[in-house]
């Protein structure tokens, strides 16, 4: 296979943005104007800046070498990560299998209630939704690390927890208390609604599902006028006719739900980050300010981890299909092993995006850099004379991109260009699952004896209704008489056909 060129294959702002041209730029003018300035007045003037280049070559080596350990540490957390979200994708499909396929249809408990085929399939369902509600959730979750938006002020002191779009819907019919009468005091209630059901938002205040009405029309206004997203009021589109939201069940909300997708918009600081120090300067200040106003001020703190409490739930499902009798041992372990490779997979995830570099590896790295390129123009400037300047921006602009491009993959869960598409991931974990409820589970002998089926081809392409039917004719050995009919014609079909393919798949 022949990887096509990705500078010759199209280009775009988009694949603009995803290279590190505009995080280097401001860094790479300033040297080449350095290099500039030595070439001009060692050229043009009787004084010569030119200084010894002995330790050019030994200084050089040594950080190209840091250099490329830092890339190639961060290229392994974003494989890391690639992998950890593999693994999120092969043990849902495997819980989802086994319940949907493992766990019966028509069941009777203990209590000698009968539960009908329709009562089994809606829990089945319900608890296939939670499997796909536990990717979207880390996939949020994730994307907090960069972008902020989990947490919306409400006035002066509430926080609220936001769920997002794309995620309430699969989990909001969790019980919300700690028991079925509510709770006997606000420490009562779960934490996953705990931030929420305050009096800004009460529960008895909600609107009961309905499907003459959008989640995603219903909100916007409420989530625009408290949180601070850029792309609050929009809906999540990959594209102009894509909608995700459409797949999801119609719940209407009461309380606000930020978009399934919010990335940031590109501003001006992104394409001249040379004055981002203006910036931090100006938000230090309004910070210390807003300090002093409300140094006494602060609003309850009330976090969730999603994926961990539908970890729980699911656990506590597994714990009810073996309190009645309705799982195997061995299929109750394989569960139970893919329960906790979720839950694993969630920490090791949660390891990557918060264990960033330490900061005085990347700051002498950072600093080391810039006086090897400060000084370069000073060492090479005897030998190339004027092209010093292109020469120095070269460099600048290949050891500078490579340190970039570190500090880009280092944490690939986000909404930049090069992070990874952990939408795609979320939403091919969906397709699966419905691939999997889709199936009705028959039993095997209503499709395998059809017409249809011709399993011994290509030595014999007759179907298996035509070989059960001539079974006693076509298939009965004359020596061995009291063996299984047609045991002995079938292993020499067999035989043929390892031959047969054997040679044509290496033709």
């Amino acid at each position: 296979m022949v990887a096509s060129n990705p500078l010759f294959s199209g280009w775009s702002i988009k694949k603009f943005n995803a290279t590190v041209v505009n995080d280097v730029w401001p860094e790479v003018s300033f040297f080449t104007l350095v290099a500039a300035m030595v070439a001009l007045v060692t050229k043009l003037t009787p004084h010569s800046l030119a200084i010894s280049n002995a330790l050019l070559t030994v200084l050089g080596t040594v950080l190209g070498l840091v250099i490329s350990f830092r890339t190639s540490t961060a290229y392994e957390r974003y494989q890391e990560g690639r992998k950890m979200w593999t693994n999120i994708t092969i043990a849902s499909r495997n819980i989802a299998q086994i319940i949907w396929i493992h766990v019966p249809f028509e069941r009777v408990d203990k209590d000698k209630k009968t539960m009908t085929t329709v009562e089994s399939v809606i829990e089945k369902k319900s608890m296939v939704n939670l499997v796909q509600a536990f990717s979207v959730s880390v996939k949020n979750l994730g994307c907090t690390t960069k972008v902020q938006g989990l947490l919306v002020q409400i006035g002066t002191f509430a926080l609220i927890y936001v769920l997002p779009r794309d995620l309430y819907p699969l989990i909001c019919f969790l019980p919300r208390y700690a028991n079925p009468e509510g709770p006997a005091t606000p420490a009562d209630m779960l934490p996953l609604w705990q931030a929420s059901e305050d009096d800004a938002y009460p529960l008895h205040t909600a609107v009961l599902p309905t499907s003459q009405h959008s989640l995603s029309d219903s909100h916007d206004a409420s989530f625009s006028s408290t949180g601070k997203e850029g792309n609050s009021s929009s809906k999540l589109r990959r594209a102009k006719t894509f909608d995700p939201e459409a797949a999801l069940a119609d719940v209407q909300a009461h309380r606000p739900l930020r978009p399934a997708r919010s990335p940031p918009d590109a501003g001006f600081l992104d394409y001249f980050p040379v004055f981002r120090i203006f910036a931090w300067m100006f938000s230090t200040c309004s910070r210390r300010l807003r300090r002093k106003a409300h140094k006494k001020r602060k609003g309850p703190l009330a976090e969730s981890n999603v994926p961990l409490e539908i970890t729980i739930y699911l656990s506590a499902y597994l714990a009810h299909l073996l309190r009645q009798g309705w799982l195997t041992p061995a299929l109750a372990t394989g569960l139970m092993n893919n329960i906790a490779s979720l839950q694993d997979t969630m920490t090791n995830l949660d390891r990557i995006g918060s264990t960033p570099l330490p900061f005085a590896y990347q700051a002498h790295l950072r600093m080391s850099l810039w006086l090897y390129l400060f000084f370069l123009p000073f060492q090479v400037v005897g030998s190339f004379g004027y092209l010093t300047i292109p020469g120095t921006a070269f460099a600048a602009f290949l050891l500078l991109g490579f340190l970039e491009i570190g500090q880009e993959i280092e944490n690939p869960f986000g909404y930049d260009e090069n992070d990874l598409d952990l939408d795609a991931f979320c939403l091919g974990i969906q397709r699966e699952l419905h691939e999997i409820t889709a199936h009705t589970t028959p039993d095997p002998t209503q499709f395998i004896f059809s017409a249809w089926n011709q399993p011994l081809a290509p030595a014999d392409r007759r179907s298996a209704e035509e070989l059960t039917a001539n079974l006693s004719e076509g298939y009965r050995h004359a020596d061995h008489a009291d063996s299984e009919p047609g045991m002995m014609s079938i292993r020499r079909v067999m035989l043929k056909n390892w031959r047969d393919v054997d040679r044509i798949t290496r033709q």
